[in-house]
């Protein structure tokens, strides 16, 4: 049971960092699109080090501490991988949403505001997110969720300041760009809860629900982190972010892992 709270407060803790990194527009600082280059890469780095050690590495284990072999192992952590993915394909193939700035997807009314789609899209990206919080955290270890809830709430911060950037842009207030951000943070813990609840219910099910939070991660850094990043000849900038990212979540897992 104390896992469970914890979990809960910790994923709610990672999607409140998307409201704290929305706070600077309410100040008069103008970030140029280098810096949100690296910031938006940074993140990237941090979900792709977190999807690496905190869930596909943690998947086998635990696979092979249920007694499967190490083949099976692999297999199971394949096919939760792909049907992660495969998941994260219908979401963005049946809700009409938009991307920070290559713009809308799927986008069947003209009528439908930017702000929802705005919303749709971090709904999509934000659910895996907390997914991989709470399935960490449904362990009943919690050492293994710290890092990660930690690292989400990380790369949620530089998230949340380009959405409140992006909205205001659109002309929304710095205010309202910031209650958004909010709205969109509060998906984490969602996420978070149907992670510790699945968990909780069934353990075997455990290397199933990591491998398929990785896929969904895996999935929003290749299709939405890192071509956003690199946007506009930045390339290098969303680089030096990825690994500055990966770097400081590989550190996390392993010191307090």
């Amino acid at each position: 049971m104390e896992s469970l709270v914890i979990g809960a407060i910790a994923s709610l803790g990672a999607g409140l960092a998307t409201v704290v990194g929305a706070l600077p527009v309410l100040l008069p600082i103008n970030l140029t699109q280098r810096v949100q280059g690296i910031m938006l890469g940074f993140g990237g780095g941090v979900m792709l080090a977190a999807t690496s050690f905190s869930l596909i590495v943690p998947a086998i284990e635990a696979a092979i501490a249920q007694g499967q072999s190490q083949i099976s192992a692999a297999l199971i952590i394949v096919v939760g991988i792909l049907l992660g993915g495969v998941f994260l394909q219908l979401a963005h193939q049946f809700l009409p949403h938009e991307h920070f700035f290559k713009g809308q997807e799927n986008v069947r009314y003209n009528n439908l505001k930017r702000i929802w789609l705005f919303i749709a899209a971090i709904t999509i990206h934000n659910f895996p997110e907390g997914l991989a919080v709470g399935v960490n955290f449904g362990n009943n270890n919690i050492s293994d969720g710290i890092p990660v809830a930690l690292g989400i709430g990380l790369q949620n911060i530089p998230e949340g300041l380009v959405v409140a950037l992006s909205l205001v842009a659109e002309k929304y207030s710095a205010g309202y760009a910031v209650w958004i951000s909010l709205l969109t943070g509060l998906v984490e813990p969602i996420g978070g809860l149907i992670g510790l609840g699945v968990v909780n219910i069934a353990n075997f099910i455990l290397p199933w629900a990591m491998a398929f939070a990785a896929g969904a991660m895996l999935f929003v850094i290749s299709d939405e982190i890192i071509p956003e990043s690199h946007r506009q000849g930045l390339e290098k900038e969303g680089t030096i972010g990825v690994m500055v990212g990966f770097v400081i979540m590989m550190f996390l897992d392993t010191a307090l892992g």
